[in-house]
């Protein structure tokens, strides 16, 4: 045998060793029910939001502010000051600079938690604040949350009319899943004008950049759909100085009405953090007792995403059992075949499956439900890449098959006009909706994307519907329709360009596009070519601030991502996968875990970024049984 021959097998059989361990520590880490949920952490804006909320429910009494929930308050503000940036402000990803937004939510939190104002720490954060434009600078629902309290002008916040709901096309249904969430009960709580009292005294201003317009910014172009929408904006604050009350009333009832229809049968409205804490608040509007049973389990849901554990308090935005689970069968079934863990997992899955129509199915009413959503429970909002990665875990699960095939008939049924696949809904991809002044947390639709896109022709696939399908040969010109100039793919799910180029490629591969093809080629040298030095390969949430690949240091998932590609594209062999193979090897523990403290889970592009504990894990195990996969065959 040769030296390179040698060379080789000695790095598969490193490769199998790691995926063996890798396998076994998550085996280890599997619930006695058969399913995964590691913890999703982020940034400093959910325990900023958490302080404003407790002002919320416990409003202060004689001007002084004893909330009954003072010792958590107290483990917030510890936890926000805990990752002060050293220039005074707070980032919105590790590693990243200052947020305007991120920033004004802690200082009003740590000011209303007793954190001492002209104490350093609130100095630099002042300081830092105004270096970023102010408390004006910060995006809308920081000012529609502010205003509820009266700490910022409501008139300088975007309207948000309960009376949507009465429009005849249904708007709602138009914005995203969870921006809809949202914005419902909002409507209901910013309709009311409540004006809570604040503690005696308190107040913002020294957070105000003296001289900049608190007011919406105007195109300089006339005509344009942002200043269509301030024009609009215009007249829905006339109409409610003097608009008729009656339908305002009737108004809000209907959006009560579809906000409660939708907490039965879910954990918390929408099931994510911020949809739960404005439901409380709508309730509380809606004249709901606070031991009403509507209410209080409303307010025990939102209670369950705190982690407080003695040493640690922060609040997860949501659970992720089923993506979890499902990734982690996958990684499992391929990386060590036969383990009892996956048919735990399995049976956990299915008997998740959600068999209720939901929001969905306003654009897709003859579809027979199913689907799978990303947290325990979550009925109204079965998601397509949820459902996808599942049906990629069952595929191997013979019994599994009558729902299979429900799960891959609905799959097929939201696919898109324009042949991709969006999160939770089809066609929803009304662009001008996105120049709306509350649109500014950049979540305001739910387009198709590359990485779902790519994930639902794996899927597709591994359940035997090939490249003759029309639904495949859409997808796939999709997907090279959609291909940047570089030959990378923008991940809306993941960070950023190495996620899309990954599962894009994977998508292309599984429905037969040979690995000859311009765009394959092109897309595996876009990923040779951006490789660390260090054998992996890492990307910084700023590709989205930059609409382009911005590198960081080497993360196991995203070092997993770009060998996964690779390997889909037909690269098995090259001293790029090679080196990556050597990275995830080195930096395996001795348990068979790795380390990542990056971002490389996508919320909100430009806003809000996640970190899945379990995608250090099971991201690899699936690379490294790729490439053994790979070479074996090749062999």
């Amino acid at each position: 045998m040769s030296a390179p021959q040698q060379a080789g097998s000695t790095l598969e059989r490193a490769a199998e060793e790691a995926g063996g361990r890798a396998a076994a520590y998550l085996a280890g880490l599997q619930a006695e029910d058969g399913h995964w949920c590691a913890e999703l952490t982020a940034d400093t804006t959910l325990e900023s939001d958490y302080v404003l909320f407790q002002l919320w429910l416990y409003p202060p009494k004689n001007g002084k502010w004893a909330p009954e929930t003072r010792p958590l308050v107290d483990k917030a503000v510890r936890s926000i000051l805990d990752r002060q940036l050293p220039d005074g402000g707070f980032h919105i990803y590790a590693g990243g600079p200052s947020e305007v937004s991120a920033s004004v939510k802690a200082y009003a939190a740590l000011k209303l938690g007793g954190a001492p104002a002209d104490g350093p720490g609130m100095a630099r954060l002042r300081r830092r604040i105004l270096e970023l434009g102010g408390i004006q600078a910060a995006n809308s629902y920081v000012k529609i949350n502010l205003s509820l309290f009266d700490l910022f002008p409501r008139r300088y916040c975007p309207s948000i009319p309960p009376e949507m709901a009465l429009l005849p096309f249904d708007l709602r249904y138009q914005i995203a899943s969870w921006a809809r969430a949202i914005v419902v009960p909002l409507s209901i709580v910013h309709a009311a004008n409540p004006r809570r009292p604040v503690p005696e005294g308190f107040t913002l201003d020294e957070i105000w950049l003296p001289g900049a317009s608190p007011a919406f910014r105007k195109d300089d172009a006339w005509l344009t759909w942002r200043n269509a929408f301030l024009a609009v904006d215009g007249i829905l604050k006339w109409w409610e100085r003097h608009g008729s009350g009656t339908l305002r009333r009737k108004a809000m009832k209907r959006a009560g009405e579809w906000m409660i229809e939708r907490l039965p049968h879910s954990e918390g409205l929408g099931a994510i953090y911020p949809p739960m804490m404005y439901a409380v608040m709508a309730l509380d509007v809606l004249g709901y007792a606070e031991s009403d049973p509507v209410r209080a389990e409303a307010l025990r849901q939102f209670n369950r995403l705190m982690v407080d554990d003695g040493r640690r308090f922060f609040f997860q935005p949501c659970f992720s059992p089923v993506w979890d689970t499902a990734i982690a069968a996958y990684a499992l079934q391929e990386g060590d075949p036969g383990n009892p863990a996956v048919r735990r997992a399995a049976d956990w899955l299915m008997a998740r499956e959600i068999r209720r129509k939901g929001d969905w199915s306003v654009k897709r009413p003859r579809t027979e439900p199913s689907g799978w959503a990303f947290e325990y429970v979550n009925e109204f909002y079965p998601d397509i890449d949820d459902t996808a990665m599942v049906l990629l875990a069952l595929s191997q699960s013979a019994h599994a098959e009558p729902c299979r095939k429900r799960a891959l008939d609905w799959t097929l049924a939201m696919q898109s006009r324009d042949g991709g696949w969006a999160a939770f809904d089809a066609d929803n991809n009304w662009q001008f909706l996105s120049k709306a002044p509350f649109a500014d947390h950049n979540a305001m639709l739910d387009p198709t994307c590359a990485d779902i896109t790519g994930r639902v022709l794996e899927a597709l696939a591994a359940h035997g519907v090939d490249r003759n399908h029309p639904a495949v040969r859409r997808g796939t010109e999709w997907l090279v329709r959609n291909q940047e100039a570089d030959g990378s793919w923008y991940g809306r799910w993941g960070v950023a360009y190495i996620y899309g180029t990954c599962f894009a490629l994977r998508g292309l591969a599984a429905a037969g596009e040979s690995d000859r093809e311009a765009h394959i080629l092109r897309a595996g040298e876009w990923l040779r070519c951006i490789q660390n030095a260090d054998g992996g390969w890492g990307e910084s949430c700023a590709s989205y601030d930059n609409g382009a690949f911005v590198p960081a240091p080497s993360t196991p998932s995203q070092t997993a991502w770009a060998i996964l590609g690779l390997v889909a594209g037909g690269d098995a062999g090259s001293l790029s996968v090679r080196h990556g193979i050597e990275f995830l090897v080195d930096t395996q523990r001795p348990e068979g875990s790795w380390e990542e403290w990056l971002a490389t889970g996508t919320g909100f592009p430009k806003v809000f970024y996640l970190n899945y504990h379990l995608y250090k894990d099971y991201f690899p195990l699936l690379a490294l049984a790729a490439f053994v996969k790979a070479r074996n065959r090749t062999d």
